[in-house]
């Protein structure tokens, strides 16, 4: 089942992708497939002819937000700089697929209205998955109450409200979501 905000919005997207580009903002809990994501829908829109960028979450911490910690302020901070960087190159005519956990609404809705062309994607796995793919232990250390300020269980993660696409990574396979996630683009498919 292909879970769409509206037929506007993949018309918006589709629309402004030879001129202006848009945002693909894939938006979840660590290890949920986000950069895995990022990487396969990527490679499928460069084959079908598309300027592609990713911004992962990860590279932007080590690159342009370093010495950010993990409170609210600062992971607002982060989303604003990867908003930032993304609206400049989506009005360059790039396709910009951001892979960030970007846990709170407030923050996910303010990029929106700042990048204008956003698909907004929920990369949703549940929590015992996530930890049965941790390789690290993160889950383990942060459900033992270890690691604080762990997103999605001692910190919050706000689940979007009415995220034009919703992958379901635990039973899913990468196909499959990169199908469910370039229909809702209307972009051609390779």
């Amino acid at each position: 089942m292909l879970e769409l905000e509206s037929d506007a919005t993949r018309r918006s997207a589709r629309q402004s992708a030879p001129d202006r580009g848009f945002a693909i903002w894939l938006t979840g809990l660590s290890g949920a497939g986000k950069s895995t994501l990022a990487q396969a829908l990527a490679e499928r829109l460069r084959s079908a002819g598309a300027k592609v960028e990713i911004l992962d979450g990860d590279v932007v911490r080590e690159n342009l937000s370093q010495g950010l910690g993990f409170s609210r302020e600062d992971r607002d901070t982060n989303i604003r700089r990867i908003a930032f960087v993304t609206k400049l190159l989506v009005r360059n005519g790039v396709v910009v697929i951001v892979a960030a956990i970007s846990p709170y609404r407030a923050a996910r809705d303010s990029a929106r209205a700042e990048i204008g062309g956003f698909v907004e994607v929920h990369v949703d796995c549940p929590v015992p998955e996530l930890t049965r793919r941790d390789t690290k232990g993160l889950y383990v250390r942060a459900l033992a109450g270890e690691l604080h300020g762990f997103t999605g269980i001692s910190d919050p993660y706000e689940e979007p409200l009415a995220p034009e696409v919703v992958v379901h990574t635990d039973r899913e396979s990468v196909d499959e979501s990169v199908e469910k996630i370039l229909a809702a683009t209307g972009l051609p498919r390779a």
